[in-house]
């Protein structure tokens, strides 16, 4: 059995659980206000007249509102001279009013106005019937059809490269959130696998991971989780009935919380009981891929080259090759956040180059259809020096919490 698998129920578990989040510190004001400078900036090079930026993580990243997408537009409205409108439905006026850490005028519409002739009014005030519209690349096709609809003649950009832009270099303030989520994460990770049993289901596990995300101080517990055993491990994102756990069975588990909006998400893979040699030499090759991508990485080159390094190992351990089975079946990372999946993303074609605050993940994963699936998943953030882990990665199959 490798150390630390199983051997404790999930009182035990848990009583060994404290909060982590003692020290934590939300976003400061002042380092908004920095977002919205440096958008700004972004807007005058493409010639933005106004971006508007709709509910969800963009919305949250620029004026602190964090608040859900749907039917009814909530969203606020930058314009290049830096003033901001929030438009937001007159109900909800007391519930977003307090979340607005950058303040702005807020122009309110009741449930049987249309939000985008407000819009659409203001903005032809400012900048007449031809203004130029970064539109937040996350928004619905149903606001920029209700914008054109009044303004037929706005030009729509997609406002990626100014959001995009901003939210890909971490700061120090984030990235201190997002190491305390990743520390969490890893300390709930330990204690999932301490409670494993021969014939314990999945949905024991879930359970487990969401209450011991609390217990470390995740208010609302996992912000997801994928618990996979045996032949199931070979598919990435789970099977519509995955089976209970036996001896012997390959293990992924890959979960992650959130702290005041930044997320966590790592993955290990290990089994439970004795691993046979096939499993060992499996888990090292994906050992080695992690090792090969992190390495790799420096500021200055492009995203891609990382990807490559990665699939370019597993190739020549017989892999692949490209993305063909048995082999790495995705790309090798994906930048993290206030989403999950955020740019930019270690993929070929990526040409966007590694610098200062990037974050990513790093889980070149092996699937092996018929068999299992090995996926080792910790993330690193680029420094002036190079990347950093915020998490160690697995020492070896026997110590997968390093």
């Amino acid at each position: 059995m490798a150390k630390g698998i199983g051997g404790l129920t999930t009182e035990q578990a848990l009583a060994q659980l404290d909060d982590m989040t003692a020290n934590v510190r939300p976003i400061a004001v002042d380092e908004y206000q920095r977002r919205i400078d440096k958008a700004l900036g972004l807007m005058a090079k493409q010639q933005s007249d106004v971006m508007l930026l709709n509910a969800g993580t963009n919305l949250r990243y620029f004026t602190g509102v964090d608040w859900y997408a749907s039917e009814r537009l909530v969203a606020a409205l930058l314009f290049a001279d830096g003033s901001l409108i929030y438009v937001i439905p007159h109900f909800e006026i007391g519930s977003i009013a307090p979340l607005m850490l950058i303040k702005g005028e807020v122009l309110s519409w009741q449930e049987h106005d249309d939000p985008y002739a407000l819009c659409a009014q203001r903005i032809r005030e400012r900048f007449g019937e031809q203004a130029k519209l970064a539109l937040d690349e996350s928004a619905q096709f149903f606001i920029a059809d209700g914008l054109q609809q009044h303004l037929p003649n706005l030009r729509i950009s997609n406002a990626r490269p100014v959001t995009a832009s901003c939210r890909m270099h971490k700061s120090a303030a984030e990235l201190a959130l997002m190491q305390t989520a990743m520390d969490m994460t890893l300390a709930v990770h330990k204690a999932a696998a301490s409670i494993l049993y021969d014939g314990i289901s999945t949905i024991e596990v879930t359970e487990f991971i969401h209450l011991a995300h609390k217990k470390v101080g995740a208010a609302s517990g996992s912000y997801f989780c994928i618990v996979l055993f045996g032949e199931d491990t070979a598919y990435p994102h789970g099977v519509a009935h995955p089976k209970t756990l036996s001896d012997n069975d390959m293990v992924l588990i890959d979960t992650g919380c959130r702290v005041h909006g930044y997320l966590s998400d790592i993955t290990r893979s290990y089994v439970f009981g004795k691993a046979n040699e096939r499993q060992r030499t499996v888990w090292q090759h994906e050992k080695h891929a992690q090792q090969a991508a992190f390495a790799a990485a420096r500021n200055g080159i492009a995203c891609q080259q990382v990807d490559r390094a990665a699939r370019g190992y597993l190739q020549q351990q017989g892999y692949g090759p490209d993305y063909n089975l048995p082999g790495l079946p995705h790309r090798t990372g994906h930048g993290i956040g206030l989403d999950i999946h955020e740019w930019p993303y270690l993929v070929e074609g990526n040409t966007t180059e590694l610098a200062t605050g990037m974050c990513f993940s790093n889980e070149p994963m092996l699937v092996l259809p018929g068999e299992f699936g090995v996926r080792l998943e910790d993330h690193f953030y680029m420094t002036e020096q190079g990347p950093r882990w915020f998490t160690e990665p697995a020492v070896d199959i026997e110590q997968p919490f390093g």
